[in-house]
């Protein structure tokens, strides 16, 4: 693939990195966020944080990113979100998978 090539495929691809606050620990909130982006083909990781918020990282098509982003503001059942923090990072194709860190 030529370099022009492949910065042409990496402009369809963006990557965020999202502090979620609520009630999102000890409801199921890692591995629901790890099924719908498995399912949306992101990669990437999800992990509670000592604070009692969840962080996620996570790269991928645009389009899935932007519906998992949107997914985060809502959680699973049993969540409630109070607020995301987002901010958007470069996409760098480090992750082969979606994974829950612990």
């Amino acid at each position: 693939m030529s370099l022009n090539t492949q910065n042409k495929a990496n402009s369809q691809k963006k990557a965020f990195r999202a502090r979620i606050f609520g009630l999102v620990q000890g409801v199921g909130f890692r591995y629901s966020t790890q099924d719908k982006a498995r399912r949306l083909g992101v990669k990437g990781y999800v992990r509670n944080m000592p604070d009692g918020c969840v962080e996620v990282f996570a790269e991928g098509e645009k389009e899935s990113i932007e519906d998992l982003l949107l997914w985060l503001k809502k959680g699973p059942p049993g969540a409630y979100v109070q607020q995301v923090d987002y901010n958007p990072v470069s996409y760098r194709g480090l992750y082969n998978s979606f994974t829950i860190e612990f």
